[in-house]
């Protein structure tokens, strides 16, 4: 007790000596492992950047300039959009004026001058529509009022169906059963002629809008491929996305004919009359027994009991029978007959044809190149 007394400085000395070693220890621990996850965490840095300057395209650096490059392209791109707009020519809508001076009784004037040429064009080619067609336009057949904002849709799906239906027209095509277009008005939502609208959408981005179309006709095989070039040579750049082709029967195409007249038909079924009274029976046989002395008198020229003699037997003229050699009764046996040969037996066919009219965005954006600032000199 009385070294401690002595020695109490020093005891106290050791004791905060020994408390600052411990906290130093620990500091050093802690800082050891954050130095080991910095490590981890450098190493991988490493490994990226150089997997970034092993990729084509590389990256960048000061001698490489990425961001440029990439604007450069985007105005190449841009410039061959523009070359290729020839091919992409717009459908001009139906009336074509602004949407300031569109109303509702310029759109009736045209819509009905529209559809009565579009039914006469068709009467003209010799091509079956349905009975009161109007071209999947049966909810604006007949009105005169439409709603607010929906003019300019249905001014422009009007100039497409007229496109479409040029290019079907001068393909001669037989009948055209439907089209089906997109629901673009709330006059199409409450319509009840639900065959006239598709459940698929337009698809847009910042370069164009693909609207869809739906067409089902009836045509030979070379009216098809003449409907495929017509598409393919618009300069409106309507492209088949899909096509389903199926034959058709002759009670199909012509249902007002009846069923098939070579295929037979079940004999009627036979109905029994009741067995007559025995007066009748005598009245009957006394007018048979009338009726054969009639017809004695009357053919007496030719013989008694003329009506009374049996038919002759009717006779058979025997074929001559080739032989072995090939010559008969008849004479030398000739070569049978044939017809030609049957290489395609061509039917009428069925076509559900989607297609999407591909339309250009009228104003592009295209980027203008820049070059970055050069880097401040690294200071040495």
């Amino acid at each position: 007790m009385s070294w401690i007394k002595r020695n109490l400085y020093f005891l106290i000395g050791s004791a905060v000596a020994l408390a600052l070693i411990g906290l130093a220890g620990f500091f050093l621990y802690t800082k050891w492992q954050l130095n080991g996850a910095n490590l981890a965490k450098l190493n991988a840095d490493y490994a990226t950047l150089g997997d970034l300057n092993n990729k084509k395209p590389h990256p960048g650096n000061d001698k490489i300039d990425n961001i440029a490059a990439a604007i450069n392209q985007t105005t190449q791109l841009l410039a061959f959009k523009e070359k290729a707009r020839a091919h992409f020519q717009r459908i001009l809508p139906i009336p074509d004026m602004p949407k300031t001076e569109l109303t509702d009784q310029s759109f009736a004037t045209n819509f009905s001058r529209t559809i009565n040429q579009l039914q006469r064009d068709a009467t003209n080619a010799s091509i079956s529509l349905p009975a009161d067609y109007y071209f999947s336009f049966q909810a604006q057949a007949r009105k005169l009022s439409f709603v607010p904002g929906s003019l300019e849709s249905l001014s422009l799906q009007l100039g497409e169906v007229k496109a479409i239906c040029d290019v079907l027209f001068k393909a001669k095509i037989n009948a055209i059963d439907s089209i089906r277009r997109e629901c673009v008005s709330p006059d199409d939502k409450a319509s009840s002629s639900t065959g006239d609208y598709l459940t698929d959408k337009s698809l847009t981005n910042a370069q164009a809008v693909i609207t869809p179309y739906e067409l089902t006709f009836r045509c030979f095989s070379q009216e098809l491929g003449n409907v495929i070039a017509g598409f393919a040579c618009s300069p409106y750049s309507i492209v088949v996305k899909a096509l389903n082709v199926e034959g058709l029967s002759a009670n199909a195409l012509y249902p007002e004919l009846g069923p098939n007249p070579m295929t037979p038909t079940p004999p009627p079924p036979v109905s029994y009359a009741p067995t007559p009274s025995p007066s009748t029976q005598e009245s009957d046989a006394e007018k048979r027994k009338r009726a054969q002395d009639a017809m004695e008198r009357r053919y007496r020229r030719y013989g008694p009991g003329i009506m009374n003699r049996p038919a002759p037997a009717p006779q058979v003229r025997p074929q001559p029978q080739p032989s072995v050699l090939g010559a008969g009764a008849g004479g030398p046996a000739g070569p049978a007959k044939t017809g030609p040969n049957i290489a395609l037996d061509e039917r009428q066919l069925k076509v559900v044809m989607l297609v999407g009219i591909v339309k250009l965005e009228s104003k592009p954006v295209a980027p203008t190149p820049v070059k970055l600032a050069a880097k401040p000199p690294a200071a040495k």
